[in-house]
């Protein structure tokens, strides 16, 4: 079976039409920053000092300005200007993330139909989140098959509906904002026909600068005209979530200095604040801790997957719920901050789920 990834990196090019790729020297960057040495750092990536010193001066020279800094006490450290191109870098890639992952795969299934037997894929389409990342991972080291595609919650279970999909992955809230958030989805669900699955339990909340300069301390700060705020794509169940919480508080979504941005995952959204081009974001706990970011929790949610009762006991799906259940998936999402596995595989019906009392 072939597999398929897909990788974002940063590419140079001068006045003279030449490239040059950072695909080396971002790796050296991030290992100088965590050991304060570039002799640890050429060793640990399996290169000569000299080598590693070429490849920075390299890029340093088309870049017009130094990447590592000698300060006493403290080793090699990264300039700002080093710091920023590891920022670049940890920002593409977190922003492309979930749609590479999505495209690998689909390129991957694509080839693999022309060069294996027929084999029975499960078919996923679901909201971004790190434990559905983790089932993917998962699934991919047990060789069982998996086409995946991050996309809306809604769209996700519109797809199923269809037929386009064996699992569709949404989330809802805990407490007031459920019903409201449960009638998008209700709508393409029949009771019985479809079943849910319970992923996880997980925390989302405010992504905040480490030290928390602005002194954010809840939603109601997003109304203060010196906080710029990146916000998750419309139709996505973090953004339908957080304009219900806003305007329980009396503010305007659209009054909300960035509000109208578009980032497509917890990710990108971290990303964004950790580079500095906003003040906070909101999502889900893992991503601010990746990041070296405060977290602010604002509420507890559920994310199921909704799927064909009738397909539970046949493969594809009965080998994801056996997985789902396993002890060592439990593990995986359980090192998650803010995720609680311990109803992972668990079968909930469709009304209980969507009105909370499933979970």
């Amino acid at each position: 079976m072939i597999r398929i990834e897909c990788h974002a990196q940063l590419v140079l090019k001068g006045p003279d039409g030449r490239e040059a790729s950072l695909s080396d020297v971002v790796p050296l960057l991030a290992l100088v920053d965590e050991s304060g040495s570039i002799a640890q750092a050429a060793t640990l990536k399996g290169l000569s000092y000299r080598h590693a010193w070429g490849l920075l001066r390299a890029i340093e020279e088309r870049l017009g300005g130094p990447l590592i800094a000698k300060e006493r006490g403290r080793g090699s450290v990264l300039s700002e200007l080093g710091q920023a191109v590891l920022r670049a870098q940890r920002l593409c890639g977190e922003r492309l993330d979930g749609n590479m992952q999505a495209l690998a795969s689909e390129v991957a299934s694509d080839l693999n139909r022309w060069l294996a037997p027929p084999v029975d894929h499960v078919r996923i389409h679901a909201s971004h989140g790190y434990a559905v990342a983790a089932l993917v991972t998962a699934l991919v080291a047990q060789e069982l098959p998996v086409d995946i595609k991050y996309r809306d919650g809604a769209d996700a279970v519109s797809a199923l509906a269809r037929g386009e999909c064996e699992l569709a992955g949404f989330h809802l809230p805990l407490g007031e904002f459920r019903a409201a958030c449960a009638d998008t989805y209700r709508r393409w669900l029949d009771p019985q026909r479809h079943v849910l699955v319970h992923l996880t339990r997980r925390k989302q909340g405010l992504f905040l600068g480490k030290g928390n300069p602005k002194r954010i301390l809840g939603l109601s700060d997003l109304s203060r005209d010196d906080i710029r705020f990146v916000n998750r794509q419309h139709g996505s169940g973090t953004r339908m979530l957080l304009d219900l919480a806003l305007r329980k508080l009396g503010i305007d979504p659209d009054g909300v200095n960035g509000y109208a941005s578009a980032e497509l995952t917890h990710s990108a959204i971290a990303a964004f604040v950790a580079s500095g081009m906003a003040d906070v974001g909101f999502g889900v706990e893992p991503a601010a801790h990746h990041f070296g970011l405060d977290f602010i929790p604002a509420v507890d949610e559920d994310y199921y997957f909704a799927c064909d009762r009738a397909r539970l006991e046949r493969a594809p799906l009965s080998a994801v719920i056996e997985l789902l259940r396993s002890s060592a998936f439990h593990a995986s999402v359980d090192r998650l901050q803010g995720y609680d596995p311990r109803d992972c595989g668990k079968l909930v019906d469709l009304e209980a789920g969507l009105s909370g009392a499933g979970a």
